[in-house]
C-alpha cells in the first residue's frame, strides 16, 4: 500500500489514479502523518446479467433446502422484527 501526504496528492493525483485503476492498489493520503482518505479500486457495479442471475438461482435454492416448514416468509420477517 502507498502512502502519500495532502501536498503529494495534490501533486500527482493522475500518476496515483493511474496506480489504483491499472494495479488495484491502494493509496493512504495523509495529514500531518494521519491518513484521512484512502483511494481504493471501485469493483464493477454489476458483474454480466447470466452469472447475476446464477448466483439469485443458486440462492434461492440455498434458502429453500433451510427454510423451516410450514413458516411463511411473512411470518419470519414478523419474528425477526419483535
Amino acid at each position: 500500500m502507498v502512502t502519500v501526504g495532502i501536498r503529494e496528492l495534490k501533486q500527482q493525483a493522475s500518476e496515483l489514479v493511474r496506480l489504483v485503476r491499472e494495479t488495484g492498489s491502494e493509496v493512504q493520503v495523509t495529514y500531518h502523518g494521519e491518513v484521512v482518505a484512502l483511494l481504493i479500486p471501485v469493483k464493477p457495479a454489476v458483474e454480466d446479467t447470466k452469472t447475476a442471475w446464477s448466483k439469485l438461482d443458486y440462492l434461492a435454492a440455498e434458502i429453500k433446502v433451510r427454510w423451516p416448514q410450514g413458516i411463511s416468509a411473512v411470518d419470519a420477517v414478523r419474528e425477526g422484527r419483535r
